[in-house]
């Protein structure tokens, strides 16, 4: 067995961790295992754009994108921040966990494609909790609002990683239990499946926490400062 081309998942992990450009680190980490696998320049050519052809997200680019560019043009972000402002009863925690369960939900069911990063965090739910946090703490600047959209970034990262291993289609289920198969080892997707749901369950009561401490430091820095300015 060539064990060469193995070299490109090296590369992909110290480019990563000098920071590299990730579609430079990728790309080189493909072409160098392709060219170690024995692939000449034409069929590794192929190859790529067969894969970026067939690659579901293409439709990203092509069809998402753009449409939340033209909603976002014609003020969606302004929109969902007044939006938010009216509802008093929703804080922050509220809608980070609340939009965590839906994803985490729909991403056990296979509709993984239906929330994301492009379609739901940046045009609805950071400016929504950008809202939510300012009616804590009226003075967050850049710095607070960065940390703000890395929170509700992780939160739909995490509710699809955990929630997308309960469903019984995902590849990755599919391919353990071909693996055991090989070894005379008889398993259903289904039960495979049911082995992830403890980790979703964890990894949903983790990241709520991490949200609820997340609010409970906005609310005492804002706390601090009102005394102070009452002083």
């Amino acid at each position: 067995m060539n064990y060469w081309p193995l070299l490109g998942v090296a590369v992909i992990v110290i480019g990563f961790l000098l920071r590299f450009n990730p579609v430079l680190v990728v790309v080189t980490a493909a072409v160098g295992s392709g060219l170690l696998a024995g692939l000449t320049i034409p069929a590794l050519l192929a190859l790529l754009g067969k894969s970026f052809v067939s690659s579901r997200m293409l439709m990203l680019f092509v069809l998402t994108l753009p449409a939340i560019g033209l909603l976002e043009h014609a003020g969606l972000r302004e929109h969902a921040q007044r939006w938010m402002s009216r509802l008093h009863g929703l804080t922050l925690a509220r809608l980070l966990i609340g939009y965590l369960l839906l994803r985490q939900l729909l991403a056990t069911l296979g509709l993984t494609g239906v929330a994301g990063p492009a379609q739901t965090v940046r045009p609805l739910l950071a400016p929504m909790g950008e809202a939510a946090a300012a009616k804590i703490d009226p003075g967050l600047d850049d710095t607070d609002r960065d940390e703000l959209r890395a929170v509700a970034a992780a939160t739909d990262n995490i509710g699809r990683f955990f929630g997308e291993d309960v469903f019984i289609a995902l590849g990755a289920v599919l391919l353990i239990q071909g693996f055991y198969a090989q070894h005379g080892i008889e398993l259903s997707p289904l039960s495979i499946a049911l082995w992830a749901l403890p980790t979703a369950v964890a990894a949903f009561v983790v990241q709520s926490v991490r949200i609820w401490l997340y609010q409970r430091r906005l609310q005492r820095r804002a706390a601090g400062l009102r005394a102070g300015a009452a002083d």
